[in-house]
């Protein structure tokens, strides 16, 4: 079992990289690997709509966004953690997610996404729900924990006084990683649902 987990914040040792530690002490005891992608500090441009993936199968914008779809395709479950900036998340995490998710045509099925935010406040569930929305597009199981999966701190390392916060990491680890052996035992006896072809509709025909 791999988990991908994408760091999308700008600070190097922050809340949001205290929550993602947190889940990768369960992860290392539950025998699976981890490796974090950070892109909040990076300079990200967002789609352009050019339509070149669908010719090329990556984006026409060559950064670490293609750098990081083998690993995405590689992968059994993808984390994606962000700090709360206006009720939403860190724009270049968006842009980011918006490029990786659209340029990739391997099948997303069945791989489990989980979403972590961080606040000092408020905007942590708007955020929550605006991240959840790339996996169930994607026909991606969302791995749920005992809350919304957030941590509160503003400075770094105010998150670690957050007990309630630590545990909610803690069991959405090991939630995660109950669902993604489930799902990988499912697959060998059953295999995947059965796909129908796409039926792509507009609102004005």
């Amino acid at each position: 079992m791999k988990v991908l987990m994408i760091n999308g914040s700008p600070r190097k040792n922050g809340n949001t990289t205290l929550a993602l530690g947190e889940m990768e002490k369960v992860f290392a005891a539950e025998g699976v690997e981890t490796e974090i992608v950070r892109v909040g500090d990076l300079d990200v441009r967002s789609c352009v709509a050019c339509g070149v993936c669908a010719r090329l199968g990556r984006c026409a914008i060559d950064d670490v966004v293609n750098e990081t779809a083998p690993k995405f395709e590689a992968c059994d479950g993808l984390v994606v953690a962000s700090p709360v900036y206006y009720a939403s998340a860190n724009a270049t995490l968006v842009a980011f997610l918006t490029r990786l998710f659209y340029s990739t045509s391997f099948d997303k099925t069945m791989k489990v996404g989980a979403s972590v935010v961080c606040a000092r406040r408020g905007g942590l569930s708007a955020t929550f729900d605006e991240l959840n929305k790339f996996f169930t597009i994607s026909g991606m199981p969302v791995a749920s924990s005992q809350y919304w999966n957030s941590v509160h701190g503003r400075e770094p390392g105010e998150a670690a006084q957050d007990a309630e916060g630590l545990q909610t990491m803690r069991t959405l680890a090991r939630n995660m990683t109950f669902l993604m052996k489930s799902i990988a035992l499912g697959k060998e006896k059953y295999g995947l649902p059965e796909t129908e072809p796409h039926q792509w509709t507009h609102f004005i025909h």
